[in-house]
């Protein structure tokens, strides 16, 4: 069905649906170089004063340096295609993509990590605690400055409708949320280093250093399968069970004439908006322009296409003739 005063411009519109995250963007490059220098620096301590809990605390924080600098690359692939004719739905899911990689190298770590802790629980090495702790200290100094620096960029870039219907704030920016999340488990690593220096250095408890290597390798993989979780469902379109799915259906239950769904596709094309096919079977006329009206009210829905299709009369019953 077309509206008679309809024209090309009245249609046409941007598939720029995301407008990205500067702040989060420069703060995340500012933490990829602190956590690189970092790294290195637990690494090496790790390594040359055989301390498992805090090689397995730089192996951590590689992977931290990993996933941030993947993000970083995808915040600045998205913005240089944003207008791309060639991205049907936008570039936002560059993001996404970047956040799912990296998790999949994360659990390619935690799995050395494993690997490392054991064999140091089998055959134990002479640890420099002075020198190993004072390292994981100022790891975990790092670890805390980086939480600080993509929280404020996270809790910065909220927005709310007018009305409330928003249901996904905690998705305001998935590969900053993951990160951020990454972070304080990367501090809880540092501590957990630290507690098992001392431990080591002052009841000669040298099994809980390649312990704590483990727990480590613990808190990597439950990170990594959160962010593999979450990033995957995005890039499959596997969020039918959204709120906003069933809201669309609320909406079509209270139109003014009798209407079934036919067809219903919802997506995600940024932190918090929605593509939506919705083809609908109706008795009475209604323009598909009244349909998308209705749906508006939920702002998170920011590219809708409605096909409306006219049921089949049906016919009278009638007996059959003897």
């Amino acid at each position: 069905m077309m509206q008679d005063n309809a024209t090309l411009e009245n249609w046409q519109h941007t598939h720029v649906f995301d407008e990205g995250n500067p702040l989060a963007e420069r703060h995340t490059r500012w933490v990829v170089w602190l956590t690189a220098t970092m790294m290195v620096a637990e690494i090496a301590g790790g390594w040359i004063f055989n301390s498992m809990a805090l090689l397995a605390d730089g192996w951590h924080m590689s992977s931290h340096a990993l996933a941030l600098g993947l993000s970083v690359v995808a915040y600045a692939a998205a913005r240089r295609f944003a207008h791309d004719p060639r991205f049907a739905f936008g570039t936002w899911k560059i993001e996404i993509l970047g956040g799912y990689t990296s998790a999949v190298f994360l659990v390619a770590v935690a799995a050395l990590m494993v690997f490392q802790s054991v064999e140091r629980l089998l055959a134990p090495t002479p640890i420099h605690y002075d020198q190993a702790i004072a390292i994981a200290a100022l790891g975990l100094l790092v670890n805390l400055v980086c939480a600080w620096l993509l929280k404020d960029g996270h809790g910065h870039h909220h927005h709310h409708g007018g009305h409330g219907h928003h249901h996904d704030h905690h998705h305001q920016d998935l590969n900053l949320r993951s990160a951020y999340l990454h972070v304080l488990a990367d501090a809880a690593t540092s501590l957990f280093a630290i507690v098992a220096l001392f431990g080591g250095k002052l009841w000669g408890a040298a099994w809980l250093d390649p312990m704590m290597g483990l727990l480590g390798a613990t808190l990597v993989s439950i990170w990594a399968y959160g962010l593999l979780r979450d990033t995957s469902r995005v890039l499959i379109d596997a969020e039918m069970d959204r709120p906003v799915v069933a809201e669309i259906r609320e909406v079509v239950a209270a139109l003014p004439i009798a209407a079934e769904i036919a067809d219903l596709h919802v997506w995600r094309v940024g932190k918090d908006k929605y593509a939506c096919i919705l083809a609908l079977v109706v008795e009475d006329d209604i323009a598909p322009d009244a349909v998308r009206q209705a749906l508006g009210v939920h702002e998170e829905l920011v590219h809708v296409t409605v096909e409306v299709n006219r049921a089949a009369p049906r016919r009278p019953w009638r007996p059959e003739s003897a």
